[in-house]
């Protein structure tokens, strides 16, 4: 339970952006090209994804509490950058910095929670600890929109976040313990799930395992960057849509939390309902109400119905967020599974980079509703690609 609190710490450092970026770039910086205005969540993509990979590989080589404290420490510099900044470099600076905290800070708690709890109620950890940290999001996204509201985008919403990474930085150096050794207690125990897992692999075996050759680490690992893709156009551009269709910056703030509200929220039952009934469909379905929201924002106007917009995203999100993890730990062998687990984040939060790039684009070309629509068609393919390609990872008949 400290860790879950940790990392709904972690999310609401992230959350300290979500409402006010697209906001600074359009009000403050006056960026003409959505292009241009998206690059911060390129640079965060880019950074956390990279950083994922260092995680599991620091995590298995020292220990995971040392790099929880460090990716704290790194993060102290972020609401600085963001309240001094005076252009939009500096901002773009800041989310390179915040993306490598990130990457070590949430990658580690899902790692320990994975050494705490064993095979049996790993869906359970997971969606407690994305839970947790999407909450954070969503309440931070709130308080920040009202907080601008009343106070202006600047150094208001930021003092927030400078105040979550102090105490997440006190709590991890002072409370939380290092869990590495119950990873080695299961594997001593631990039973291949495939010819291939077996404990002394290399760091490119692993990658080439989790990336591409086992067909359900491959699947997760679309699905995940798939998903990550269509959060980083959530991020960057529904503020803006909504602004430009006359929205007060309380609503769109609204909006901004409803999204990782429900989200959050609703995977204290996903993560569970995999343990008992399959990771697969969950992870299809949920793929599949993503797409049919974002046409929905594509299609739809109006307040009511990017609200019930809002709320499909994030219920499709939550079905396979905690899922697609805990489907990670069924296969990966417990020696390297913090190097999958690294690997997979990698190109999940690649999707934040590949998102905003490919929004960006399509919004300078089409407008911002053509670019959700292409989004959601592609985040259907991925929930086929899924149900054609994935094993059962759990090893029940038909998961």
């Amino acid at each position: 339970m400290l860790l879950v609190a940790v990392n709904a710490l972690v999310g609401g450092t992230l959350g300290q952006e979500r409402t006010i970026l697209p906001l600074l770039a359009d009000r403050v910086f006056h960026l003409d090209l959505y292009t241009s205005a998206l690059t911060y969540i390129l640079a965060f993509g880019m950074a956390k994804a990279v950083t994922n990979y260092f995680a599991g590989t620091l995590s298995d080589r020292y220990g995971r509490k040392p790099v929880l404290v460090a990716g704290w420490l790194i993060a102290l510099p972020v609401p600085l950058l963001l309240i001094f900044g005076p252009s939009w470099g500096w901002i773009v600076a800041a989310n390179v910095v915040l993306g490598i905290s990130q990457g070590l800070t949430w990658s580690t708690t899902v790692m320990m929670k994975m050494d705490l709890v064993g095979p049996s109620r790993r869906g359970l950890a997971m969606g407690l600890n994305e839970a947790a940290g999407y909450l954070g999001v969503a309440g931070t996204a709130l308080a920040t929109g009202y907080i601008a509201a009343n106070y202006g985008l600047r150094p208001g919403p930021f003092l927030l976040g400078a105040a979550f990474i102090a105490v997440g930085l006190g709590l991890s150096v002072f409370a939380v313990k290092e869990t590495r050794h119950h990873a080695r207690l299961e594997a001593a125990s631990h039973t291949a799930a495939h010819a291939d897992a077996h404990a002394d692999l290399s760091n490119r075996q692993v990658f080439t395992l989790t990336s591409f050759r086992d067909k359900s680490l491959s699947s997760v690992s679309q699905a995940g960057m798939v998903n990550n893709l269509n959060d980083g156009l959530a991020w960057g551009l529904f503020p803006v849509l909504f602004a430009a269709a006359g929205l007060t910056v309380e609503r769109i703030g609204i909006l901004a939390a409803v999204y990782p509200a429900v989200w959050g929220a609703g995977q204290l039952v996903t993560g569970a309902l995999s343990d008992k009934y399959g990771r697969k469909w969950l992870i299809v379905g949920g793929m599949l109400v993503q797409a049919a929201a974002l046409w929905l924002v594509a299609f739809g106007t109006g307040f009511g119905w990017w609200l019930a917009a809002a709320v499909l995203l994030g219920a499709g999100t939550a079905m396979v967020y905690p899922t697609l993890l805990a489907a990670i730990g069924d296969v990966a062998h417990p020696a390297w599974r913090a190097r999958s687990v690294g690997i997979y984040r990698l190109w999940r939060d690649g999707g934040f980079a590949i998102g905003a790039l490919l929004a960006g684009i399509l919004a300078d070309a089409y407008g911002i509703p053509a670019a959700v629509a292409v989004v959601g068609a592609i985040t259907a393919l991925s929930g086929v690609l899924v149900a054609a390609r994935m094993r059962g990872t759990d090893h029940r008949p038909g998961a």
